[in-house]
């Protein structure tokens, strides 16, 4: 039974990719010539969503070359039906148009998916054991990377490097937290980067210690730049690869078009970013590897690299990618206690979290991005931090004048009593992710 499920799970899954591909036609009961064309496949039996209110649901749907061709009663379809014809029977299932994730890092989570996944351990047990089934088939002197570990799930306490130190004497280790804003190194990793007691926080990071300043090996923010920079550079191979792994698990869960922010995060090279769009995409579009539609958004440092980009090939590079606008950040996360609020937090009262880029760079940077007609996307988390952002939008507008800018903030996650009306009436579209195919940032 579950291999029967799972075999028409997949199929609609096909289907909804199909269906996203180009945009879905209104349902027309007329011949479409006096010769209707043979379609590639026709999906019958189903309960088929058209966004359509004068025809909101159809049993039957006939696709040529990606596009709907004509959606009705089988009867309506049935002579686009040629030997070549593929026929899906879906049994009674739900067909809806292709899903669409607001906020993804596709590839960093690609990448993830291929390293030792620590998503959903509930235990400190299961953490060492994970990471010690990595080492036995890693050599030594390689790094081992994973992540996706969150501390809610078995208590709260924070992991250090003794947990994994005397399992991973050879290797450096890298795990990061599963909202890309903390991590953990092991001793080997730290002394490799030259993080020792003595070493200052950066601005806008902290290296968390012990009462002896000694570090735990936990990096928060901007401080993940003084480890990220010994970490070997991934090939472009790999990088390729998990496009086409984050693609397929996409295309599973019927997602068909993410908006992909990039392996940006603090304490990350700005050309991270711009790497993987000249190695990855660029290559999976013209080689035809592509498999679902990307809006690119990237780091708001580079954007005068994106609007010379823009202004030479326009914002629509093919069918599957679109160029956005530019990202950037304006404190950490909740679970790493970097989200910057008005309050400290409750088990830290002096920490009230991390500004990790300056108001004056924001603003700069937003009314140079916003001059040439860049959407800006910024990433806040605590109440206090949204504030800031929205002053600063509110800013940029009385400066820049009054348009349709379609502005974001990313996540909005904890905001005051008065924030929400001030979203509405700036006209801020709040990038919030709830639950979804992002999962806290990262692919799930």
């Amino acid at each position: 039974m579950n291999n029967f499920l799972t075999v028409v799970f997949a199929s609609v899954a096909v289907v909804l990719a199909i269906i996203a591909s180009l945009p879905l036609l209104k349902p027309n009961h007329q011949l479409l010539s006096w010769r209707s064309p043979m379609a590639d496949l026709v999906v019958k039996n189903a309960k088929i969503y058209t966004s359509d209110e004068s025809l909101p649901f159809a049993d039957s749907m006939a696709v040529r070359s990606g596009r709907v061709l004509r959606v009705g009663n089988y009867s309506s379809i049935k002579d686009m039906v040629g030997d070549g014809t593929k026929e899906l029977d879906l049994m009674g299932k739900i067909v809806v148009p292709g899903f669409i994730d607001s906020h993804v890092h596709l590839i960093s989570g690609g990448l993830q998916m291929a390293r030792v996944e620590l998503r959903g351990v509930s235990q400190k047990d299961e953490f060492v054991r994970r990471v010690k089934e990595a080492v036995r088939n890693t050599n030594q002197g390689s790094w081992i990377l994973g992540g996706g570990w969150n501390n809610d799930l078995w208590g709260g306490e924070l992991p250090m490097a003794s947990w994994v130190d005397d399992i991973t004497p050879y290797n450096p280790v890298w795990l990061s937290r599963m909202d890309g804003h903390m991590g953990l190194a092991n001793s080997v990793a730290l002394k490799l980067a030259g993080i020792t007691t003595s070493s200052e926080d950066p601005n806008g990071g902290t290296i968390v210690r012990f009462t002896s300043g000694e570090p735990t090996g936990l990096l928060i923010d901007s401080a993940m730049k003084l480890l990220l920079l010994s970490i070997p550079e991934v090939s472009v191979e790999e990088r390729r690869e998990a496009l086409s792994r984050a693609s397929n698990h996409a295309l599973m869960r019927g997602v068909t078009t993410v908006v992909d922010v990039g392996r940006y995060f603090p304490g990350a090279s700005v050309k991270h970013s711009w790497e993987d769009f000249s190695d990855v995409y660029k290559w999976a579009d013209s080689s035809g590897k592509m498999m679902i539609r990307v809006c690119l958004f990237f780091p708001l440092e580079t954007w005068l690299q994106l609007h010379n980009l823009i202004t030479k090939v326009g914002r629509t590079m093919s069918q599957w990618i679109y160029l956005g606008g530019v990202k950037a950040f304006a404190d950490g996360s909740l679970g790493s206690n970097s989200a910057l609020f008005y309050e400290p937090y409750a088990d830290e009262p002096h920490n009230y979290g991390l500004q990790v880029k300056d108001n004056e760079s924001l603003l700069n940077l937003t009314l140079a991005s916003d001059r040439v007609g860049l959407q800006v996307a910024i990433h806040a988390i605590g109440d206090r931090a949204n504030d800031l952002i929205l002053d600063m939008y509110e800013s940029v507008f009385s400066t820049n004048g009054v348009r349709d800018r379609r502005f974001r903030i990313e996540h909005a996650q904890h905001l005051a009593p008065e924030t929400p009306a001030r979203f509405g009436k700036l006209g801020i579209v709040a990038s919030v992710q709830v639950h979804s195919f992002s999962c806290s940032c990262m692919l799930s």
